[in-house]
């Protein structure tokens, strides 16, 4: 297993991470992702040490903390040989006070976490959301508190706008408070907006890159084909599935340059899929998700090999697609220093 830097902290991540939304499987919603109970998931926590994959990925908002806590009977006895990554934001209960970004929610939701997971600290702690009601500067001193506490280790945030991941870096540089060493975003061959600004963003002040939903819902995963129906155990055909609907025509563009290279390459579309974002700048780190331990073993084929440059390229053209302006503009001038090629025209 590969590791490498979070971003501009001294941490050292394994390139892959086990999510754990498909733990629990509380309600409709993630029923769909999958229902792991704890033998199940201590199992897969076993396969996954095995393989050097030592971090795992969770949320109190996962099946309302039952993934937290089937994580934390799953590692018990071993929590010092994994990084336990989780979030906060998301509204917990009916109670105002229970959601958002505020100190008051923050750390109740911190010492809920700690306890679901059994453990006195945790080693990455996400804002789920950006909370656009609390200033940032409570936000990121209730975070910068339970670094000092010792109650989490480092800071990072999830599915923020640019704007909002900068302004948060410039203030926590202006008052000497942690800072976020690590964006959690989407991010796949079938989802590229994250190149359009968050990546330049990341590459310029050295944020990490953890990659949620690689597969784009599954939709890589090697299920789907062209003129074939959805497959009906799909994520995506039970509701699990988020955001804007892709077009079909490009995600079939998408999966014949996948079948092409698999068949070159001799690795399932998955591992392609996975392997294609493994290369690209800031990533530190990719969660993978499975349902059972075939598809866990599968992903682990993702890593200790690397497509070519010109298997790159045949990917990077399936899935390239015209920016949302200022991108379109700003891809039309030349640059004062060297850019990834996919920035370029």
């Amino acid at each position: 297993m590969e590791y490498r830097s979070l971003g501009a902290s001294g941490l050292k991540v394994p390139v892959l991470s086990l999510g754990t939304a498909t733990f629990g499987g509380g309600n409709d919603f993630f029923k769909a992702w999958g229902s792991t109970q704890v033998a199940e998931a201590s199992r897969m926590v076993d396969l996954c040490l095995d393989a050097g994959l030592t971090m795992f990925d969770t949320a109190n908002v996962y099946s309302a903390g039952m993934a937290e806590e089937i994580l934390g009977k799953a590692i018990e006895g071993r929590r010092n040989q994994v990084l336990i990554s989780t979030k906060a934001t998301f509204q917990m209960s009916n109670n105002p006070n229970d959601r958002g970004s505020s100190r008051h929610h923050l750390i109740k939701a911190c010492e809920d976490s700690l306890k679901r997971l059994q453990t006195d600290y945790i080693d990455i702690y996400h804002l789920h959301g950006f909370d656009n009601t609390t200033p940032i500067e409570e936000s990121l001193s209730a975070l910068n508190t339970l670094v000092q506490s010792g109650k989490i280790r480092y800071i990072a945030c999830s599915n923020f706008s640019g704007w909002q991941l900068m302004k948060a870096l410039s203030i926590s540089e202006r008052y000497g408070w942690a800072r976020y060493v690590a964006h959690q975003a989407h991010y796949s061959l079938l989802s590229r907006e994250f190149e359009w600004e968050l990546l330049p963003l990341g590459l310029d002040q050295n944020v990490g890159t953890i990659v949620w939903s690689p597969l784009s819902f599954g939709r890589l995963g090697g299920k789907y084909r062209r003129n074939n129906p959805l497959p009906a155990d799909s994520r995506v055909a039970q509701g699990g599935d988020q955001g804007p609907l892709p077009s079909e025509e490009l995600l079939y563009k998408i999966v014949d340059a996948l079948d092409e290279v698999a068949q070159e390459t001799g690795k399932t579309v998955a591992q392609v899929a996975l392997n294609w974002l493994l290369q690209r700048p800031t990533i530190s780190n990719i969660i993978i998700g499975a349902r059972n331990e075939e598809q866990l073993k599968q992903n682990f084929g993702a890593v200790g090999w690397n497509l070519t440059t010109e298997q790159v390229k045949k990917l990077d053209a399936a899935s390239d697609r015209d920016p949302i302006y200022p991108y379109w503009h700003q891809r039309d001038f030349p640059y004062l220093r060297p850019v990834p090629d996919f920035y370029k025209k």
